[in-house]
């Protein structure tokens, strides 16, 4: 019986310690002075596992803690006031990796949501067209083209979105690369 409680005890926190968070490249982190808020930064930890912070220059962040991080910044400042740094460093998450480094495909034109557009798995023209939010209202749906540079030329690609809809080609949906241009032009007058 004292067995059972002690598994329930375990198993409700008792006996677990939570090991603390250790910073990674890639993972988007906040750090504040309270002597000097124009320090005050958010900011993602490079491929290196380093950051750069003001008046401290390059230090490593990768596998400390947030206290082993304040402690190393805390006394790379000491020298820089006359009273005790009060350092914070918080973990944010991975969301500026998503946004700020992932590889990126551009839809233009006649689309509902033109702009750049991060790509997480194999993305086909299509699939490109509905991150813009669709196509427009006066998209020309028979001359859609992939501008692509291959070995630093300009390629276009050319794309028939009714043809692709009504079943009559396949196979022409295409996977997109990073840095691919999907350009949807608008219909002309007697199209």
């Amino acid at each position: 019986m004292r067995v059972l409680f002690a598994f329930i005890f375990i198993l409700i926190g008792g006996g677990v310690v939570a090991q603390p968070k250790t910073f990674q490249p890639g993972d988007s982190i906040s750090i504040t002075v309270l002597q000097d808020p124009k320090l005050d930064r958010q900011m993602l930890i490079g491929p290196n596992g380093m950051i750069s912070f003001p008046m401290v220059g390059e230090i490593s962040a990768q596998g400390k803690t947030p206290a082993q991080l304040e402690s190393s910044i805390r006394a790379r400042l000491r020298d820089k006031f006359t009273e005790a740094v009060d350092v914070n460093v918080t973990w944010l998450g991975l969301g500026l990796e998503s946004t700020e480094t992932r590889p990126r495909i551009y839809v233009t034109g006649e689309v509902r949501a033109p702009g750049a557009y991060p790509i997480h798995v194999q993305t086909d023209i299509v699939q490109a067209i509905a991150l813009a939010g669709g196509l427009g209202q006066f998209a020309a749906k028979h001359r859609i083209q992939v501008r692509r540079k291959i070995h630093g030329i300009d390629e276009l690609i050319p794309f028939d979105y009714v043809a692709y809809e009504t079943g009559q080609v396949v196979g022409e949906n295409l996977n997109l690369r990073p840095g691919d241009i999907v350009i949807v032009p608008e219909r002309g007058l007697f199209e």
